[in-house]
């Protein structure tokens, strides 16, 4: 099980949002490069890269910025964020980017979303975004008018690599995961599901762990928990590898 910081881009600082809100962003790093190498060194073995601007005005000011981080870092970074046609997606590999994270067009344009994963076999995947099981496009501002269940059969055919589910009501709010609709979506999903939104504590780590063993949970990202001192990190990392 991979527990992958988040460092979310704003206005070139590493900010943290509550539920999504634009509006609602506390900065925890002027420096994002330098976040980003702080949690490498904490033991992190992917890092989890928002791009906030590309999010709510549907293109990136941070290329510059996500080369700088990627050439910093010795581990992988997955990136997503307001990618919505082919050359954002070539854009973020060219960065040096391991993998994307798509939202919004893979729930508005399947045949688009389709041919982004045929040209990127492996490593596009998907955010699934829910209020009360309800899929958010476009920033968590949009009703895409589906829910995960049916819309799950569609992106596994398509390509998809692999999901991550945000649960928006908890996100940034360290409120504790939403644990049964996690358990259905990792047992489920034919493709590796990551946990988004809620993971505040160990306890959480604790809860989600045995679906990495029984289920295909690979892993669950955490931002202000870890940025506030909720949860930490190496702790985490080493509770998860003393398991065995």
């Amino acid at each position: 099980m991979i527990i992958f910081p988040a460092v979310d881009l704003q206005g070139g600082k590493a900010v943290r949002l509550k539920q999504g809100k634009a509006d609602q962003s506390t900065v925890f790093n002027e420096d994002p490069v330098a976040a980003a190498l702080h949690w490498q060194e904490q033991g992190a073995e992917w890092l989890h890269l928002i791009d906030l601007d590309g999010a709510f005005q549907g293109r990136s000011v941070n290329a510059a910025l996500v080369a700088e981080i990627c050439k910093a870092l010795d581990i992988p970074v997955e990136l997503g964020g307001g990618v919505r046609d082919e050359s954002a997606a070539r854009l973020w590999f060219d960065a040096g980017v391991e993998r994307l994270i798509i939202g919004t067009l893979a729930l508005e344009a399947p045949k688009a979303y389709a041919r982004l994963c045929a040209l990127f076999p492996g490593r596009i995947g998907v955010s699934l975004d829910a209020v009360d099981g309800r899929l958010k496009t476009r920033g968590w501002v949009a009703d895409a008018g589906l829910t995960v269940d049916e819309v799950l059969p569609r992106l596994v055919d398509d390509g998809t690599a692999f999901i991550i589910y945000t649960d928006i009501a908890r996100d940034g709010m360290q409120s504790g995961v939403n644990l049964p609709m996690l358990q259905h979506l990792a047992e489920v999903s034919p493709v590796p599901v990551v946990a988004a939104g809620g993971v505040a504590t160990l306890d959480d780590i604790k809860a989600l762990y045995p679906l990495s063993v029984h289920a295909r949970l690979q892993g669950a990202i955490s931002g202000r928990a870890i940025y506030e001192g909720t949860l930490n990190l190496p702790e985490a990392i080493a509770w998860i590898r003393a398991q065995g």
